[in-house]
């Protein structure tokens, strides 16, 4: 059975509201920045809005920060470690990226136990390798067996052109990624570990009397921007993964490759800028709410209310959104018993060319227990007149 309705409710006030004929303003092309690669995506549907060159081989540089940050986040929210565990202060982690690496530090000392909240902070904020690998190496004994756990989560995230060699991101001809896993990576961040996340917003961290900023200029620059990490190497050129929220619609940029801090900035700033103006993002149907019926056979009840396991949400054009359309296609000749994982039918939107846009499966909002003896044998005939 196929049924077209409107969307549910959360729209409907925005499709009553909207011009009852209105011509559809062409998107314009997104605008040239200052990156060798990049793209730009909506954090709840993963919709690419931008990109150019999003799969090209890149220095992630400290980038690369934001996988180790994955797995601590991990580890915390496991219970596997805690803020105020001690980590010792290895002379691999001081020398590599400490004072005088000619990297960025928290300026740890050897020997030293420091609390991982500050090793977190000092990661984050600062971009301390020192703190970074301490972190490594408190969550897997070695540097060199967390890089392995880094490339076996990188796989699980799909981040299929990723590999890293080292845990801070130094320079490495086996050490890569691109503008599209990094932005894998940092929905990942965002959807996992939204209790880590405002961690990624602290405009600076003073460790051992040394007060340092957080690198991240778009964060005073753009009340929306609350995250997430700058990178830089002389060969990476100069690198930001940023995420922004306007209105409840999350966008995330990635920029590889700048020529100058001023230059990532401002192409981040361009296409989330670009992204926010012309197109919009919208909660669709949320998890469990009724958006049909089926009929059932053999069942203790029927009809039986059907919708989504998840969330739903759509990212088009923003002169589109009033113009989409539900539709509901149900299963015929459902017989129970049915779990509530089952699937009953199809839940699509349509776009304002008739094409489908998302089409999600539908599951009963309850488990579906057999009926009686009566309803079955009842049923059974029925099944052979359908």
């Amino acid at each position: 059975m196929i049924r077209t309705t409107t969307l549910p409710a959360l729209l409907l006030l925005t499709l009553l509201l909207a011009p009852l004929a209105r011509a559809q303003t062409p998107i314009p092309p997104p605008p040239t920045v200052d990156a060798r690669s990049y793209i730009l995506v909506d954090a709840h549907t993963g919709k690419v809005l931008a990109s150019n060159e999003p799969t090209a081989r890149a220095e992630p540089a400290s980038l690369t920060k934001l996988m180790t940050a994955y797995i601590v986040f991990r580890e915390l929210a496991s219970g596997k470690l805690k803020l105020d565990d001690l980590a010792t202060i290895s002379e691999h982690a001081w020398r590599t990226g400490g004072a005088g690496s000619g990297g960025s530090t928290t300026f740890l000392e050897v020997g030293k136990q420091v609390p991982v909240k500050v090793l977190v902070m000092g990661m984050i904020v600062q971009s301390g390798n020192d703190a970074t690998i301490a972190l490594a190496e408190r969550i897997a004994g070695t540097e060199e067996t967390f890089v392995q756990m880094m490339n076996s989560t990188a796989k699980q995230l799909g981040m299929l052109g990723t590999h890293f060699e080292d845990s801070s991101g130094l320079p490495s001809p086996q050490h890569y990624t691109t503008a599209r896993d990094m932005a894998l990576l940092a929905n990942a961040i965002i959807r996992d570990f939204p209790q880590y996340y405002p961690w990624f917003s602290v405009r600076e961290f003073e460790n051992h009397g040394i007060r340092q900023q957080n690198r991240n200029g778009l964060l005073d620059r753009d009340p929306g921007v609350d995250g997430m990490k700058t990178g830089h190497t002389e060969s990476a050129g100069y690198c930001l993964v940023t995420s922004a929220i306007r209105n409840g619609v999350r966008l995330v940029s990635v920029v590889m490759g700048a020529h100058s801090m001023k230059g990532r900035e401002n192409a981040s700033s361009a296409l989330l800028n670009y992204g926010f103006t012309f197109f919009d993002t919208r909660l669709i149907a949320r998890r469990g709410t009724r958006l049909g019926s089926v009929e059932m056979y053999k069942a203790e009840r029927s009809p039986v209310d059907i919708g989504l396991s998840h969330d739903l949400w759509v990212t088009v054009p923003r002169d589109e959104m009033a113009s989409l359309k539900s539709v509901v296609e149900t299963t015929p000749a459902l017989v129970a018993p049915l779990r509530s994982d089952s699937v009953v039918g199809r839940f699509k939107v349509l776009g304002a060319n008739g094409q489908t846009l998302v089409s999600e499966p539908l599951h009963p909002l309850q488990p579906v227990a057999p009926g009686g003896l009566w309803r079955r044998a009842v049923d059974t005939v029925r099944l052979w007149l359908h």
